[in-house]
């Protein structure tokens, strides 16, 4: 079968026909060449207003590279006519396999941009012969199309949270917000660092018609986003992250392990906490066997920091309630008896549930109808798109590997898929 009548197959374009195809033999790697041609009556558009005019006259050859084929690097050849518009003047058409002065063509960009969800874009670059700045200007491009042609409607479920994209800066975190209906779950929106009004930014760009439909929102417990719900959507029912709570109780024990052990060695005492923090803050059914058995010593001490890890693993009871009363007894059984403990971490986490507890019990008022866990699987999937990227320094780039990643962009319909 001949090239032509393959590219015909997989890409027609209407007004043009394909002329001759040379395989180009130089120093350096295979090369094929295929010449482009207006059909023969065909009247050139416009690339401003996109109304046909008559052909003022052709400018030199252009390259656009295709999609490789058998690792040979295609390009198209084709002589750009311009214009005699009768509105704008003098204009250089405009054509279908590619947008302004991009050198690459639109199907090609698309190539790329499929394969940098797959892999990290110096990858893709390096396994398709192009350059760094050809992927990125390809997934910009999907990501822009992306974001102008999704549907936001009917969206009742959003879930807020921050990521750290940078270190060793003041402003290293970005809000993130996702929806996580049944179903359907998606990156929404990023902002700049994890403010109100950083939050407020996405509520007025949702806009309030939007909002109104929301009927859950899941946070975790930064006083400024609280705020902000609380504000513009206060019919939505606002939950507690449970992956926070559960943070926090974790934290709360390291802190009393690490003072305790500080405490033991400056007695001189054994210092039976060294290298525990795993045994303490994994589930009973992750630890490995040895976890256990150092798990299984510990606990026959009577120590701040064994007490404190019963608290936490007594709390996990919590998530097994079914209805929010039966719940909300527990959570205030529990907390005063961390109030009791004279541990002051715990003491801490105590006060701080007591602080949220109506926000807390409307997990359970959600089962069912909303991704609880969605969030934080969205947030691993952000943190690894970033740390795939090995640091983009720009804002702009981080949150445009972002949309791409997680996003769920819809794509055009195209003549062919190139890759799955």
């Amino acid at each position: 079968m001949l090239l032509k009548s393959i590219l015909n197959q997989v890409q027609k374009h209407s007004g043009f026909i394909y002329g001759a195809a040379r395989l180009i033999k130089h120093a350096g790697p295979l090369v094929i060449e295929v010449d482009l041609e207006a059909r023969k009556g065909s009247r050139p558009i416009c690339s401003k207003c996109g109304l046909a005019g008559s052909c003022y006259d052709s400018l030199a050859s252009r390259r656009f590279e295709y999609v490789p084929l058998w690792g040979i690097a295609v390009f198209f050849i084709y002589a750009m006519r311009r214009v005699n518009c009768r509105i704008c003047g003098i204009k250089v058409e405009r054509v279908p396999w590619a947008v302004g002065k991009n050198h690459l063509t639109t199907t090609y960009a698309w190539f790329l941009a499929h394969w940098a969800k797959r892999m990290s874009w110096q990858d893709v670059a390096v396994a398709f012969n192009t350059s760094w700045d050809n992927v990125y200007r390809s997934v910009t491009m999907a990501v822009e199309w992306g974001l102008e042609h999704r549907d936001l409607s009917d969206i009742v479920a959003i879930g807020i949270d921050e990521i750290a994209w940078v270190k060793k800066v003041s402003d290293k975190f970005l809000t993130l917000v996702y929806q996580i209906d049944i179903g359907h779950r998606r990156l929404l929106w990023v902002g700049r660092s994890r403010t109100e009004k950083t939050l407020q930014d996405f509520f007025d760009e949702f806009g309030k018609v939007r909002t109104a439909l929301l009927r859950f929102v899941c946070t975790d417990m930064w006083a400024p986003y609280l705020n902000v719900i609380a504000r513009n959507a206060p019919q939505a029912l606002n939950i507690m992250d449970r992956f926070h709570i559960v943070g926090h109780m974790n934290d709360a024990v390291n802190d009393v392990r690490v003072t305790e052990v500080r405490e033991l060695k400056a007695k001189g005492e054994h210092a039976f906490l060294t290298k525990t923090r795993w045994c303490l803050l994994k589930r009973v059914e992750n630890l490995t066997d040895k976890q256990a058995v150092r798990l299984k010593e510990l606990v026959a001490i009577n120590l701040k920091t064994v007490r404190a890890y019963l608290l936490k693993e007594v709390f996990q009871q919590f998530w097994e309630y079914k209805r929010p009363t039966w719940a909300g007894r527990f959570l205030d059984a529990w907390c005063r008896r961390a109030m009791r403990s004279r541990i002051n971490p715990m003491k801490k986490v105590a006060k701080m549930l007591r602080s949220h507890r109506s926000l807390i019990l409307n997990w359970f008022r959600t089962k069912g109808q909303v991704c609880l866990g969605a969030v934080e699987g969205l947030n691993g999937k952000a943190k690894l798109t970033i740390k795939r990227a090995y640091g983009f320094k720009s804002l702009g780039v981080v949150k445009i590997a972002l949309y791409h990643t997680l996003g769920d962009l819809p794509e055009p319909k195209m003549t062919h898929k190139f890759c799955g």
